[in-house]
Formats: C-alpha cells, structure tokens, sequence
C-alpha cells in the first residue's frame, strides 16, 4: 500500500556535525542506490513517501527517530549523495530548507529539460503541495522546508516540513504523484500526528462545498464581496476574527482571482499573495454567506509507541 502524510516531531536544536553530515550522505546514497538497483525508482518514492518508512531510513542513517532534524539532515544527505548520481539513478532531489526550498522552480525546470518532461506541471505540482499544506490546512504548522524528489520519468514525491513557534513542533507532510487523484480532495493518506481535534482543512473530502462556494466568491464583483466582509460578524468558534481581516489585501486577491476567471479550487489556492490568513477569511465569507462547513477533525493520528533522548512521548521501558 502506498501511503503518505504527516508526522508532529519535536524541535531539537543545534547543527549536525560534519563527520555525521558525511556518514549520512554515503550511508543514504548507498541504501537509496540498493533500492533503486533491486526494486526500481519508483519504489524508492514509494518508500519516501511513507512517514514511517521515512522514519526508520533516518534512524538507520544516524539521527534521532523523533527529532525534527531527520527531516532535514535526510533530504540534505540525499541531495549531496544522488544528485551527483542522478543520470545513472535516474533520480533528481530539487529544493530543501530556507532559501533552497525557494530555488524548487528552477531546479525543476532544469532536469524538465534535460529529460523532455513537463516543467511547467512539475512545478504547478510543487507549487500546489505547498500551498495545500501551509494554507489550506490551518493546523498551525507553516512550512520552512520543501523537498522535490522526481524521477527521469515524471513520478513524484515531496516531503516537507512546518514549524509551530508555539508548541515548539514540527510536522512534516508527504506526497507521492500516484497516490494523488484530486490535489484538492483528501490527498494525503496514511497520515501520522497527534490529533489537535477541529481545525480547518479545505481539501478533507467533506469540503467540496466550501471549495464551490469560495469559488463562487472568487467569481462575484470583489466590492460586492467586501461589502458583505464589512458586515459579517466571524463565528466565535474561529480563530480568525474581524480584526484579523486585512479588506485591501483581500480586496486584491479577490480581484486578481476575479480577472482570471478561475475554473477550480486548486487554482484559487496559485493565486499571488493568497496566504493563510486571507484564505481563512474567503473561507469565513462563505461560510456565512453561504453555510459551508470549512471545520474538520485533524485528520492526523498519533502512532509512536516509545520516546526518545528527551523521554518523549513516555518513557522508554527499561
């Protein structure tokens, strides 16, 4: 079965030394290549995509099994270790954390042309799970890490990764082209987390209506919609309130969104400057407006048995 989702991990701080940085990218590079050789590309996304899986790689490859870091240290070590490599693993890992996640794009469009791929839908691709994962899914993690893993073929994975300031969290989210029919209905599946109960999830395979009548919205006289903004009291079950509406940055979504035309959700999330925040506010509207429920149970799901060096979750049995 292939599965992806997401995993809550605490924050540790600190760098992975040097000596460790390189024993992971000959180690990693050497189990993906095992991979690759006997099962094929494909199955090594496959493996990528699943948070338990990718779990037990970083563990094997030296880092702690809960840590946030794995993360990161894993798809930087993959990076260093197969890139190199890439034309004769026929695998291709683009971004990362920070400014490298900013440079996916280019990176993309880069092996597009070197294997007479579709660029341009790798990149709407790219593009789409990050916007999915840090805006449409309000669970209060926002990504500082992308990670694209693409085959000479045009299969796909993406793990990536969010950070709560609060709770001192990180979530990490995975993708997997094959298991993605519809980028705005339930596309994560096998998902691993602690529950935060509700929270506002616009692809859960409940939120058609919402998605419709945000889109509805998005074809309506901006001036109409902010007029309507201007009077509406916001649900005190919601964490956004009128305060928090910005009417001119909303008012220029809404009409760059009206000019387009827009035909489907999923281009409603592309648009320029659509972040959480303005998001959260379209989804509000059409709630009152048009009574589309926009709240659901978080669909991630606790799952680690054991702690760790910081004796999290419980203690380890000695």
């Amino acid at each position: 079965m292939k599965r992806s989702g997401h995993a809550d991990l605490p924050l540790h701080g600190g760098r992975v030394p040097s000596w460790l940085a390189e024993r992971m990218t000959r180690l990693g590079t050497a189990i993906a290549e095992t991979i690759v050789v006997t099962y094929g590309a494909s199955e090594f996304l496959t493996r990528l995509s699943d948070p338990f899986w990718f779990q037990a790689f970083g563990s094997v490859m030296g880092m702690d099994w809960h840590s946030s870091g794995i993360t990161t240290s894993v798809m930087g070590a993959l990076k260093r270790g197969l890139n190199p490599r890439a034309a004769e693993l026929v695998i291709y890992v683009c971004g990362g954390r920070g400014k490298q996640s900013r440079k996916t794009p280019g990176e993309l469009m880069e092996v597009a042309e070197q294997k007479s791929l579709r660029g341009d839908e790798l990149v709407r691709s790219s593009r789409l799970t990050a916007k999915i994962d840090n805006n449409a899914i309000a669970d209060g993690f926002q990504l500082y890490l992308h990670s694209f893993v693409v085959t000479d073929m045009g299969e796909w994975a993406v793990i990536q990764q969010g950070m709560n300031e609060r709770t001192r969290m990180a979530r990490r989210y995975h993708w997997h082209s094959p298991s993605v029919r519809d980028f705005t209905t339930s596309p994560h599946t096998g998902i691993v987390g602690e529950s935060q109960g509700t929270i506002m999830n616009l692809v859960d395979r409940e939120a058609v209506p919402a998605q419709t009548a945000m889109l509805s919205i998005a074809h309506e006289d901006p001036e109409r919609t902010l007029a309507e903004a201007r009077r509406l009291v916001m649900p005190s079950h919601h964490d956004v309130r009128p305060a928090n509406v910005d009417l001119k940055r909303l008012g220029a979504v809404l009409a760059v969104a009206y000019e387009r035309d827009l035909r489907d959700f999923a281009s409603l999330l592309l648009v320029e400057d659509l972040g959480p925040r303005t998001l959260q506010s379209i989804a509000l509207i059409a709630e009152v407006v048009h009574g589309t429920p926009t709240r659901f149970a978080d669909p991630a799901r606790f799952s680690f048995a054991h702690g760790g060096k910081d004796r999290n979750p419980v203690p380890v049995p000695l």
